[in-house]
């Protein structure tokens, strides 16, 4: 794999999770979103079904990607749920391996992410995460979200600084992302892989009574100040390429 500090400054791509309603899909395309996600895991708060996954994706104008979640669903499930977004990507979030991956996809007639649940705290740095890559080489990205309860939004980050220092994939990062340390989360990881994009749920959802997030429910305004940070997360390395890589 070429050194990622002699490659020129990319643009992190962006993934707004967990969509429920045509307000936030509205707001995520405004910010300027690469992706939105619709969770099709009914156990999820934010779970939709596919008939309305597929309603709120018809709203996407072009070049920004639908990509649809299961846990541990059927095959014929998935291919039944994914025919009815065009151009959809999949995301695989549970147990599944990378021969179910395949076959709910088609054998390759569409594009998938896989989903690594990295262990919080120190046990991150026991995860195999080269291996797990390589396993998994069909997949267009893993993406790398903590090991909480359930399956994903769970609003808790893993700790970066334990990812190796170098894989050989494109990842996605996910788990306890908010406006406030993104940033810092693209400077760490960006240079450990062939390209980084980032995907956000919980922290750009909007703030019940209780202050807690209201699963399912986006604030526009936080998806904006998630978008900029990004941006100022490409603008330091654009910069200077090398400053971060020492620090990680």
């Amino acid at each position: 794999m070429k050194d990622p500090a002699t490659l020129p400054a990319a643009r992190t791509r962006i993934k707004i999770c967990g969509l429920t309603r045509e307000d936030d899909v509205d707001a995520a395309v405004a910010a300027g979103a690469d992706a939105v996600g619709f969770v099709l895991y009914a156990p999820s708060a934010r779970a939709v079904a596919p008939a309305r996954a597929a309603a709120l994706a018809r709203r996407l104008p072009p070049f920004v990607t639908p990509v649809l979640l299961f846990v541990n669903e059927s095959v014929e499930n998935v291919l039944a749920a994914s025919a009815l977004v065009p151009g959809a990507s999949v995301q695989f979030h549970g147990d599944e391996s990378a021969q179910d991956c395949w076959a709910a996809t088609g054998c390759g007639a569409r594009s998938y992410l896989r989903a690594a649940r990295i262990p919080l705290g120190d046990a991150a740095a026991r995860f195999d995460l080269v291996e797990y890559a390589l396993n998994h080489s069909r997949a267009q990205a893993i993406v790398l979200d903590a090991h909480v309860d359930g399956y994903g939004g769970g609003g808790k980050a893993f700790n970066w600084s334990l990812l190796p220092p170098s894989v050989d994939a494109h990842l996605v990062l996910s788990g306890g992302l908010t406006p406030a340390n993104v940033t810092d989360g693209i400077l760490q990881v960006r240079p450990r892989c062939k390209t980084l994009a980032v995907d956000v749920s919980s922290g750009v959802e909007a703030d019940g009574p209780d202050g807690k997030p209201r699963r399912g429910t986006k604030d526009a305004e936080k998806i904006q100040r998630f978008v900029a940070a990004v941006r100022a997360a490409d603008a330091q390395l654009a910069k200077n390429p090398h400053a971060f890589l020492s620090a990680t």
